[in-house]
C-alpha cells in the first residue's frame, strides 16, 4: 500500500484499505439488506414515511448532535432499508460507510440541488458527474477534479423515471462544502466548465461507494437558483417534490442489477 504526499494537505492519499478506526470496530446488532435508501429530505419525511408504512427500526446511528434511525421495510419483495441522511459531504460519508459495514452494498439517494443555469424549481435531474469540491471525497479516492457516479445506479435510475413518465436531466454537478463560499466568481466558473446544478454530497458518497466497491447513485431535484448571479432565488427550496422522491429513490434501488 502507499501513501502518496502532497505539499497540500487535501491532496495527499493513501490507498490502504484498513484504518486505524474502521465503521466495523463497534459491535451493532443489526445486519441490514444490501439495499439501501439513504434520502437528503429532512427527519419528518422519513419518520412519517416509516410510521406510514410499518416500517421497523432496526438500529440508528448516534452522533454527537443527534441520533439517525435506520428503519426496514419490505418494498416489492425487496428488503429495504432507510434513512434520513445529514447534509454535507463529511457526515453523510461517515454514515454511508457505517451502512455499507452493516451489509448494505445497493444504494440510492435522494436531495435538493441549487440550479447554476435556468431549471424549473421541481425538475428531477441526474447527476452522472461531479466536480470534487469538497473535502471528504479526497481520503476515499485520489486526487482528480471529478468522479463519476456508477453506470448501475444510473441505468436503474433511468429505467425508474422512463417507468414513471418523467422528463429528466443528466448533468454535471458541482458538489461543495461551502455553502456560504458560493460566489458570482465562482459560479460563473462552474457553468463555463459544464456543471448546472451545485449540492453538497455527491462527489463524497461517490467516491465513498467506489472505494468500497458497492453500488450508489442519485436523484436530485432543483430547489433554490442561482442563475442570476445578482440575486439568489430561495423559491420553495423544492418543497414539492420531497416525499415524491422517496418513491423514485426505492423503485430505482429495487431495480438496481447486481
Amino acid at each position: 500500500m502507499t501513501l502518496y504526499k502532497n505539499e497540500i494537505p487535501i491532496l495527499e492519499y493513501d490507498d490502504e484499505k484498513m484504518a486505524v478506526i474502521m465503521p466495523t470496530d463497534e459491535e451493532y446488532h443489526a445486519k441490514l439488506p444490501t439495499k439501501c435508501v439513504f434520502a437528503f429530505l429532512g427527519e419528518e419525511t422519513i419518520e412519517d414515511f416509516a410510521k406510514e408504512h410499518g416500517a421497523k427500526k432496526v438500529t440508528e446511528f448516534e452522533s454527537v448532535t443527534k441520533i439517525y434511525n435506520v428503519y426496514q421495510m419490505t418494498y416489492q419483495g425487496h428488503e429495504v432499508c432507510f434513512m434520513h441522511a445529514p447534509m454535507g459531504s463529511v457526515a453523510a460519508v461517515q454514515i454511508m460507510d457505517w451502512l455499507i459495514a452493516l451489509g448494505v452494498r445497493e444504494i440510492m439517494s435522494a436531495g435538493s440541488c441549487g440550479c447554476l443555469v435556468d431549471i424549473p424549481e421541481n425538475t428531477f435531474i441526474v447527476p452522472f458527474k461531479a466536480l470534487r469540491d469538497e473535502g471528504a471525497s479526497f481520503h476515499y479516492l485520489p486526487p482528480t477534479r471529478y468522479v463519476e457516479v456508477n453506470r448501475k445506479a444510473l441505468k436503474a435510475i433511468e429505467r425508474t423515471l422512463i417507468d414513471h413518465g418523467l422528463n429528466y436531466t443528466e448533468v454535471v454537478t458541482w458538489t461543495t462544502d461551502g455553502f456560504f463560499r458560493e460566489t458570482r466568481d465562482i459560479v460563473k466558473y462552474r457553468v463555463e466548465e459544464g456543471c448546472s446544478v451545485v449540492e453538497m454530497e455527491c462527489s463524497g458518497l461517490a467516491s465513498c461507494a467506489e472505494f468500497r466497491e458497492v453500488i450508489w447513485g442519485q436523484i436530485l431535484f432543483t430547489a433554490d437558483s442561482l442563475a442570476d448571479i445578482e440575486k439568489h432565488d430561495k423559491r420553495n427550496w423544492g418543497g414539492d417534490s420531497f416525499e415524491y422522491s422517496l418513491k423514485l429513490c426505492l423503485d430505482a434501488v429495487v431495480n438496481i442489477e447486481s
